[in-house]
Order: C-alpha cells, then structure tokens, then sequence
C-alpha cells in the first residue's frame, strides 16, 4: 500500500529469458516460451519483498483462477485472472509504465499474460520467480481467502478502537423487549435484499455518517450495525463512534451469518433504504466528517489539480466516486469510477491495483468522500484526496464507463442465435464464470475455462463445430482464435452472447455439463450448496485470525486510532 512508498523498479531487465531453458534453477520444461520474452523477467522472492517497501507504485498480479488464488496467495497480489485479463486489467493499471510483477504457480500463465500485456503497451513486466510456491519456500507467509488486506484491516479496528459488539441472541432479546434501537445494515443494497437482519434498515457504509442523524434522530436509540459476517460491521459502527453520534452503537457480531448460526431467522426481499438526507443532517455530517479527515491528514484537490495528475505519466491517480451507484449513473465526474464507500474500504483490491497509487475520492456532499478518506488513510494509504464539490464544472458522464479492454476482439466468425440453432453438429462452450453458467446457459453448453481451454477440449472432443458463448459474447470473441489453435474443428463465437439468446425468446438450462472443474469463482459461505453453517463458522474463525496472520507477515501499515 502506499504507507509501502513503493519506488520504480531501475536497474532490472537485464535477464530477459527467451525459453524456458533460459531458467537454468528451473525444470527444463517448467516455463514455456513465449513470443514475448524480452517484455518479461524473473524476480527472485527476496526482490519481491524489497519492493513492497522500496518507495514506489507496484502491481502484484496473480493470474490463477480465483477459487485456487483464494486457497493460498500473497497479502497484496490482486487476483485478475489469465481468462479475464484483457477485460480486468487496464482499469485496474492504467498506467503502461507501471511496475508489474506476475504471479502464477510456476505453469506459464505469467508468460501467456505478459503476450497479452506487452502486445498493449505495458513495459515492465516481471515474474516472481517459481510462483506462489517459490513464496513459501523462501519462508514469506501466503493467505487465504478474498480481499485479504480489507478484512484484516476490520479486525485491526475492532482491536484498537475497542469497537464495542453485541451477540446475536442479545440482539433478539432486546427486539423482543421493545428496545429503543435501530439496525442499520451496511451492505449494499443487492446483499441486503437477499437477506437481512429483522427489522434492519439498507444504509450502505459509506452512508451510515451522512444519513444516521435523519434515520436515528434521538440520542437514546442504540444503534446497531450489522453486515454479512464481520468486517462491515465493525467499520460501519466505528465510523459512527468516530463521527461522534451520541448514540450508543455497537456492531452485531458475526452480522447475519451469526444470526443464522444463532437459530435466528433472517429476512428476505426486503426493500427499505435509508431516508434522503436533510439540510440538517447533511449539516451534521459534514462537520462530523471533516473532523474525522482532519485527524488522518485529508486534504482536498481542485480540478486542476486533478487533471494534472491525470496527466503525470510517472504516477497512476485513481478517481473513485464514492455515492450510491444509483447516483454515479445518474450523473458523475468526468473519468470517475464507481467505488462505493463501503465496499472501497471492505475490497479495496478490487478498486485499486496499483500499490502506492493516487486516490481521489469524489462525493458531491463530500462527507462520504471524508469518512472514505480516513479509513484509507488508517489502511496505509497516504496519497488520498477529497476532490473539491465546488471546483466541479457543469459537466456531467452518466451511466457506466466503457469497458478499458485490452485486445481486439474478433469481427468474423460470429453467429447469432438463430444461426446457432441451425448448425446439425455443434459444440457449445460457455466460458461465462461458473455462478453465471449455473444460472442460465444454452441447453447442452458446456461450461469450460478460457484460459484452460485445452483440457475442455480434449475432454468435450468435438466432432463437429464449436461455437464459443460467453455472458455478453465479448470473452467468448476474444478467444475463439485461440480456440481455433487448438482444434481442427471450425470455431464460432455467439454474438451477443448468452444475453443475446436469451432477448431472442431463447430458453436457457441449468442442468450443467462441466468440460473443467469450477475453481474460477470462491463462493461466500452462504453461497455455497450444503453444510453452510460448518462454512460460515470455518470463515469468521479465519476474519478473527487474521490478525496475528498479518503480524507474521510484517509489511501492514495500519494506523491507530488518533
């Protein structure tokens, strides 16, 4: 993270390998060529660990597929798999000159990356040296689980503050009391809707200190915060503490997955959102925010300073708007990204690729852009701005940006779905994510991995055409030449995709037919088919452990409560 102070990488790229023999510590076959080689060098583990503290931006890339990044990784790496990278990764390093160092588990995906990622522009790309395995054997910890640094972070707070909780069996005994109290629940609206606390009230985090003096108006109704499992909780509840409501708050402890393994039934399909905030409570917030910023150092930017550093090629500036997406669609800074508040703070590895970058944080009413700050600040990020409500122009982008692909996709061999439904002989792979193959696929589709593609082959032996489909057809188009390598059957992409299919009055099936195994999506624990309660208990014992994991580790820079 930026406390890291991450420096450019100088003096390296004298090894250049050009086979996989160039590797002399490695097996003769371990790393394939690639036509690429001069974009891509070894790094030893021990380079690797000198970086995270050396001064200057870097991206940590780990390529595998996500349900085998999340058994073990690095504390910072980003997962951005081999199969979406050319949908992923400019968004996430938009930077060409960026320090980039692949991961992979010594099988060369980081070679197959660095083709893709050379052929784009990037120029300093490297590789840690024997993968994921080469970490651990130079004595370095690896992690478990998704959005590592965030959920660590969770658990820091909630030791340093002494953020106060209460059980879920407490909660229920004050409900049935008749306890003045309020549940607010943090997440964003989706997860909240799919399952809830009773009584509980959407107010994603980044919300909780610009609309709690509209929703909880008296200073004796206990405030209660509650998320999915824990992380969310406890940030939400202390950002209230922090702002200074007179209330009491607490966070539930284990949030809805402690209801549920509590024998506590939760809600479903409700709808009720936080209240807009008034004159009044806005007033509050701000001022509230402000001395909250104000103790981590934020500061603000104008425009023009934002555009200068948007112009700096020597230095990667994220702007993340920070309010509702509903509100992002609805009008938004030019360039901006969506990145609410909350799940910034809860996944920040989703957002920000690039240790030691920028960050800017945009918010027309600004004290979720303050509170925002703040946290990252005490994260270990030191260059984070508030961009100044006053200095914006009249222009507004609305709607979502355009996907940063990297790539051509393919204009030829494409068919729609009537086409599709006319071939005799066909073979249809779906190299959609497997929680949205499970849902909805063409019937007969199998459901395969691009950048595994070869095994699905082989084991699907088509005798006849294949036509490649993916959620919107724009994966399945950048794959099909690299489809079409691999068999000497005749290889389509559906334009369109599955959506297309599906607008065409298309039945879609969910019995499924696997051509690879779905290692490419890590399910949360209430996601996963049978014995959830054994999964979520596995999970918030993990979110509690983390913290003498990142002890071990030694390279977090968390800041204490001031």
């Amino acid at each position: 993270m930026n406390a890291f102070s991450l420096s450019p990488l100088t003096g390296r790229g004298t090894e250049k390998p050009t086979t996989a023999g160039a590797w002399p510590h490695l097996a003769q076959d371990s790393r394939p060529a690639m036509s690429n080689s001069d974009s891509l060098h070894p790094l030893t583990p021990a380079a690797v660990k000198a970086m995270l503290g050396d001064g200057g931006e870097l991206a940590l890339i780990d390529l595998r597929e996500e349900l085998i990044f999340s058994r073990s990784h690095l504390l910072w790496a980003r997962n951005v798999p081999l199969s979406r990278l050319e949908l992923r990764f400019a968004r996430l390093v938009p930077r060409k000159t960026t320090r980039i160092v692949l991961i992979d588990d010594n099988d060369g995906l980081a070679e197959r990356a660095a083709t893709i990622l050379a052929r784009a522009g990037y120029s300093d790309l490297g590789f840690l040296d024997d993968g994921v395995a080469g970490w651990e054997k130079a004595g370095f910890v690896l992690f478990s689980g998704m959005h590592v640094p965030s959920k660590a972070f969770g658990e820091f707070v909630e030791h340093d503050s002494g953020t106060p909780s209460i059980s879920a069996r407490e909660l229920d005994a004050l409900m049935r009391s008749g306890a003045d109290l309020k549940v607010l629940d943090s997440r964003p609206f989706g997860e909240y809707t799919n399952i809830s606390i009773p009584t509980g009230i959407n107010v994603p985090g980044a919300e909780l200190v610009l609309r709690v003096r509209d929703i909880v108006p008296a200073p004796a109704t206990t405030i209660v915060v509650n998320c999915a499992g824990r992380t969310r909780s406890i940030i939400g509840a202390q950002s209230l503490i922090n702002a200074g409501v007179p209330n009491k708050v607490v966070a539930l402890r284990n949030g809805t997955m402690g209801w549920h393994l509590a024998g506590l039934v939760c809600d479903r399909g409700k709808a009720v959102r936080a209240p807009d905030v008034s004159e009044s409570g806005l007033a509050w917030a701000r001022t509230a925010a402000q001395r909250v910023a104000d103790k981590f150092g934020v500061t603000r930017i104008d425009c023009a300073t934002l555009e200068r550093w948007r112009a700096d090629a020597t230095r990667t500036t994220y702007l993340f708007d920070v309010r509702d997406p509903g509100e992002y669609a609805r009008g938004h800074f030019p360039g901006a990204l969506s990145a609410p508040g909350g799940q910034l703070v809860q996944a920040t590895d989703l957002y920000a690729g690039v240790l030691g970058a920028r960050i800017v944080l945009s918010d027309d009413k600004e004290a979720r852009a303050l509170m925002t700050a703040s946290w990252l600040k005490q994260m270990g990020w030191r260059d984070v701005y508030v961009l100044l409500e006053a200095g914006r122009g009249s222009e507004q982008e609305t709607g979502e940006p355009a996907t940063a692909l990297l790539g051509t996709p393919a204009t030829d061999r494409a068919v729609d779905p009537s086409t599709t439904l006319a071939i005799d002989n066909v073979s249809i792979i779906d190299l959609s994510s497997s929680p949205a193959y499970r849902r909805g696929h063409i019937p007969g589709a199998w459901f395969a991995i691009r950048a595994r593609l070869d095994r699905a082959l082989a084991k699907i032996a088509p005798t006849g055409e294949v036509i490649l489909t993916s959620e919107d057809g724009l994966l399945a188009s950048l794959a099909v030449a690299e489809a079409q390598a691999l068999t000497d059957r005749p290889v389509h992409w559906l334009k369109g995709g599955n959506a297309a299919w599906a607008a065409a009055g298309f039945p879609l099936a969910t019995s499924e037919r696997l051509a690879d195994e779905p290692v490419d999506a890590w399910l949360k624990p209430y996601e996963r088919p049978g014995a959830q309660e054994g999964a979520m208990n596995e999970y918030l014992s993990w979110e509690v452990d983390l913290l003498e994991r990142i002890k071990q580790d030694g390279t977090t820079r968390f800041l204490p409560r001031r």
